[in-house]
């Protein structure tokens, strides 16, 4: 079952995104269930007693008094260390795309809502959270093994020998070439070559900063390559873009 948060201080809006989403979620015969809350510091409370969501519609500009929605999406990431819930924000206006990088947001809607737009906001969070996941493929020896790609943080390159790092703190290490993975199964995938040794999951990324990218959960930061750089950012807009949050004509 998926756990969903409906969170915005107009009630219709609420009301009108629930009954949109029972029905997309009816006909993709998804088992759900569609909490509403009128307010960031709400949710946040919600949260404190130890409540867990999948997917969650915030609002971003609640009244004056309140915290606005970027504030209380940094809270979810942060003070309650949730880095695996997805996070769809939506707005009535479309210039808030750099402040939500660091939250990293599954995507961004404009108010008016529109119903397409929400059904593949949905259908993107079923892809990526492994009711559609997509399998990655290795050899060791004469053995062919596989994972699920949403399971693989980053993958390291040390000499011939690659390690996978997977996100439950398992690693496995076969023998290959990062640059043939990348452009065979993980380019597709939106995974970053940001360096000649690491292939990052753009999903795990918490923070690109000048020359390093934090992973989600870990103090250690992984090296982003001088010649990199601009190809790194530039993919993580692509990324974000295609995903949702940065709307068309930005």
């Amino acid at each position: 079952m998926i756990k969903i948060v409906v969170c915005d201080d107009e009630m219709n809006i609420c009301v009108e995104l629930k009954c949109i989403l029972i029905d997309v979620l009816g006909k993709l015969k998804v088992n759900h269930k569609i909490d509403i809350f009128a307010s960031g510091e709400e949710l946040c409370r919600k949260l404190d007693t130890g409540a867990s969501y999948d997917l969650i519609f915030l609002d971003i500009g609640f009244a004056k008094n309140e915290s606005n929605g970027v504030e209380i999406g940094h809270l979810i990431r942060n003070a309650h260390n949730d880095n695996n819930v997805s996070i769809v924000f939506i707005s009535w206006d479309q210039g808030y795309a750099m402040q939500l990088f660091e939250i990293r947001p599954m995507h961004f809607l404009l108010k008016p809502l529109a119903y397409d737009k929400i059904e593949r906001a949905v259908k993107t969070y079923l892809k990526i959270s492994g009711f559609s996941s997509v399998t990655f493929y290795y050899k060791k020896g004469h053995d062919m093994f596989s994972a699920q790609v949403k399971d693989i943080m980053y993958l390291e390159s040390n000499d011939r020998k690659i390690i996978i790092h997977f996100s439950d703190g398992r690693s496995d290490e076969f023998y290959g070439s990062l640059k043939e993975l990348y452009n065979e199964q993980l380019k597709q995938c939106d995974f970053l070559f940001c360096h000649a040794s690491y292939l990052v999951n753009y999903d795990y990324v918490a923070a690109v900063k000048y020359d390093h990218l934090f992973i989600s959960g870990s103090v250690s930061s992984l090296p982003i390559s001088q010649n990199r750089k601009s190809g790194v950012r530039e993919t993580c807009l692509a990324i974000m873009k295609r995903r949702g949050p940065v709307q068309d004509g930005l």
